[in-house]
């Protein structure tokens, strides 16, 4: 018999899986496999394999969105586009970290980018297509929160399972059974009836893209860098590279956790607006502090902070993005919501990649300083950004597709 209400946990428990992979992938083990297979320069190899991987992700979120929406339609609840797509990325992941070659490395990433996105995406639904609106505050907090924990779960599996084959297993191993345990509540519950609505996008639309594109920049150009500010500028612990990457990746992720759970409530009863722009004034300053100086006890101490502002932020974006985007086309829409994530990811690196060359700082320790310093720049206009976003958005649309 269907279950009565969604509980959100188990429709979340998913999110923690995805994250975890990203968490491990991104954080910690993109860069070292980087720097195993990737020759002399790995800090450009880095740039080129991390915007590969996420243009592919870009293309298939906005092939996979419509396909998503149509088979909702109909009577799905997509669930089989996250078992198909969590299964793929599982061999990917493993073939990921059992690669001996630069070559095999590069496609084990591409092709766990589209599985990953196969199931992002259509899953990226989930809370409108069960959660009444007025607990989807609550709901993006617990999202909120297993991202953070999943993010530290990644980061430690990368940090400290040593044999990579194994890490590699155990991260795949961790996806299917989060993605089993969803599907098993997401089967028990039944659809919420949506109104068609035709595809538009409004200002409030485009303005939250925006800012959440800039201040999704600035963290993917803080996280894949993490790694290189600590090789180059953190010298006062007897922590290996590789180890106080993790511990710092851990400690802001956990921090994410306890933002995303106090965020859950002011987003649910303030103004979503000004919860994330507070968070991203947070984030900024803590930025501030790692390019100002490398002292462990700072850069602990930013971490931190870093990390509550940024589940603080996770929750307000997901409580925006959940009351804007029109609901009978939420795939659809959340794929191009989702740009604004996958975007920066390609963003990031190559901007950074960029400015590092203009500024002949390749190979210095101060080429990780002013990367953050970028990602401190990106973040302050995300934030200010923010404020564009009427409280009670309206009809003023930008662009309505032709095929509606």
């Amino acid at each position: 018999m269907p279950a009565r209400d969604p509980n959100p946990a188990r429709l979340g428990v998913f999110w923690f899986g995805i994250q975890l992979v990203w968490g491990a992938m991104l954080g910690i083990s993109l860069q070292a496999r980087t720097i195993d297979l990737g020759g002399k320069n790995a800090l450009a190899s880095y740039g080129l394999i991390a915007t590969a991987g996420a243009i592919v992700a870009a293309i298939v979120q906005i092939g996979v969105g419509p396909l998503a929406d149509v088979r909702r339609a109909r009577g799905s609840n997509r669930i089989e586009f996250y078992a198909g797509g969590a299964a793929v990325a599982a061999g990917a992941i493993v073939w990921f970290y059992a690669a001996q070659s630069f070559t095999g490395l590069v496609i084990a990433f591409l092709l766990l980018q589209l599985a990953m996105n196969v199931a992002t995406g259509p899953y990226q639904a989930v809370i409108p297509d069960y959660v009444p609106p007025a607990r989807s505050g609550a709901a993006s907090s617990w999202m909120a929160a297993l991202q953070a924990l999943g993010n530290a779960s990644g980061a430690l599996i990368a940090a400290f399972v040593l044999n990579v084959r194994a890490a590699g297993e155990l991260i795949a191993a961790a996806l299917l059974t989060s993605c089993a345990i969803t599907i098993s509540h997401v089967r028990s519950l039944p659809l919420r009836t949506i109104e068609r609505m035709p595809l538009r996008i409004d200002r409030a639309f485009a303005d939250l893209l925006i800012s959440r594109g800039l201040i999704y920049t600035g963290f993917y150009t803080l996280l894949g860098y993490l790694y290189f500010y600590v090789a180059a500028s953190v010298s006062e612990t007897d922590l290996g590279i590789k180890s106080l990457s993790g511990i710092l990746l851990l400690l802001f992720t956990m921090l994410s956790a306890l933002g995303a759970a106090l965020g859950g409530r002011p987003s649910d009863r303030k103004d979503k607006r000004w919860v994330a722009l507070w968070a991203a004034a947070i984030l900024a300053i803590a930025l501030m502090a790692l390019v100002l100086t490398a002292s462990a006890v700072v850069v602990f101490g930013a971490t931190g902070v870093a990390g509550l502002a940024w589940g603080l932020f996770l929750t307000a974006d997901w409580a925006l993005g959940c009351s804007i985007l029109p609901k009978s086309l939420l795939a659809t829409t959340m794929g191009i919501w989702n740009l604004a994530l996958i975007v920066p990811q390609i963003a990031a690196p190559a901007l950074t990649t960029f400015v590092l060359a203009r500024l002949h700082l390749f190979g210095g320790p101060a080429a990780p300083r002013a990367a953050f310093a970028l990602a401190l720049c990106e973040i302050g206009v995300g934030g200010v950004w923010i404020l564009r976003i009427p409280k009670h958005p309206g009809r003023e649309v930008l662009f309505r597709p032709d095929w509606e």
